[in-house]
């Protein structure tokens, strides 16, 4: 039996939860987490959130969500996740809640499911091989799950690959050559150092060079509230960025993104920033840093210079209906 969301469900789906979701890297759930990052969420809905019950007993539980301001919101509802007690991960079962998910979103009328980052419910997964360092947010679904080949046998497409990496910032330096190109850049009348509101400016005409809503949002806010940005400038203007430098709680960097203006691109700027970007974090004791990016991006060259690993990897997947 399928039942959609009763809050009667919390501790049972937790306990479901922390027993399998686990198997496949996901961090555990606590009442908080369970409320902050579905209960509390402001897309979440009763209506596209199930249970399977078995003589009364949670045995599976799957969530969805959907929103018109959300990235390829108008047409697509997102899949967060269906997770099956192992005593009844069948395939059959798996379709009952897939089953369940898509009819959902074809009720509100969408016309494709997705899995993949732009989901506002994010799922924080352990890094494997560390002592539980984790990433706030599997952008997809997990390669080695069983819930990625059960959904290629349903129609859902491969759409890219995203790649997880991960930094133990104690083992960071920038190297010689990094250096160099810092030097040559700064013969050129380019600085990379932190933001200063009082040397700089241009921040906001900066990233009108970005087809980035995120960024134009965000990374005003936190220059404007002075939280540490590495800036490249010319001129004492702003032409790109890496940041903000957070530290979270639990040790992990927390970034939005970097970019240089396409103007001022062919100097180096981004590989300098980014090196700078690993300085700044470790300059402040974060212990590590993780990020996503598509498995053919050329930036990975950077990053594994920097000494980042690849430790896991996501499938981004649709379906039309």
């Amino acid at each position: 039996m399928i039942k959609t969301w009763d809050n009667q469900y919390v501790n049972e789906v937790i306990t479901l939860w922390n027993k399998e979701a686990m198997q496949d890297g996901y961090k555990e759930l606590t009442e908080k987490s369970f409320r902050d990052i579905f209960l509390a969420n402001p897309y979440f809905d009763h209506e596209t959130a199930f249970v399977l019950l078995e003589s009364g007993q949670v045995k599976g539980f799957a969530c969805g969500c959907t929103g018109d301001d959300l990235p390829l919101g108008t047409v697509a509802g997102y899949i967060t996740c269906i997770v099956l007690s192992s005593d009844c991960k069948t395939n059959e079962n798996y379709r009952l809640m897939l089953n369940k998910l898509e009819h959902r979103f074809q009720h509100l009328g969408k016309k494709q499911a997705d899995i993949l980052f732009f989901n506002p419910m994010l799922l924080p997964w352990y890094i494997p091989g560390t002592p539980k360092h984790e990433h706030n947010n599997a952008p997809g679904v997990p390669l080695d799950s069983t819930l990625y080949p059960f959904l290629l046998s349903q129609g859902y497409i491969d759409r890219s690959r995203e790649c997880a990496l991960y930094l133990n910032l104690a083992q960071f330096s920038i190297p010689e050559d990094i250096i160099a190109k810092e030097e040559k850049a700064a013969t050129e009348g380019y600085r990379v150092e932190l933001f200063n509101p009082e040397r700089y400016s241009g921040v906001e005409q900066m990233l009108t060079g970005f087809d980035n809503l995120l960024w134009q949002r965000e990374i005003p806010k936190y220059t404007a509230n002075r939280v540490p940005m590495v800036i490249a400038a010319y001129e004492r203007k702003v032409v790109g960025f890496a940041g903000p430098v957070i530290r979270q709680d639990n040790g992990r960097a927390f970034f939005t993104g970097i970019g240089v203006h396409p103007d001022h691109e062919g100097h180096g700027l981004g590989s300098v920033l980014f090196f700078k970007l690993c300085e700044a974090f470790q300059s402040i004791q974060t212990e590590y840093m993780s990020l996503f990016t598509g498995q053919n991006n050329p930036a990975i060259r950077i990053y594994e210079k920097a000494g980042f690993q690849r430790v896991k990897e996501f499938a981004v997947m649709r379906r039309e209906f």
